[in-house]
């Protein structure tokens, strides 16, 4: 059995909000904010979220 990734956005602000994107099948709206590395992960859903252009940011 394999688990899939965690989903992974590209933002371009530091403060973001999640709520799961799945609407009333979510989960409780949560604000983070970037780490110096400029990422951040969703304590519920897990999905990593990266600053465009910053030190994290491969796709450079």
């Amino acid at each position: 059995m394999t688990v899939e990734a965690p989903e992974t956005k590209i933002v371009d602000t530091k403060k973001i909000a999640c709520d799961g994107d799945e609407g009333a099948l979510g989960h409780p709206r949560v604000y983070l904010t970037m780490d110096h590395d400029g990422k951040v992960e969703c304590p519920y859903c897990d999905r990593l979220y990266i600053l465009q252009g910053g030190p994290s940011d491969t796709s450079k």
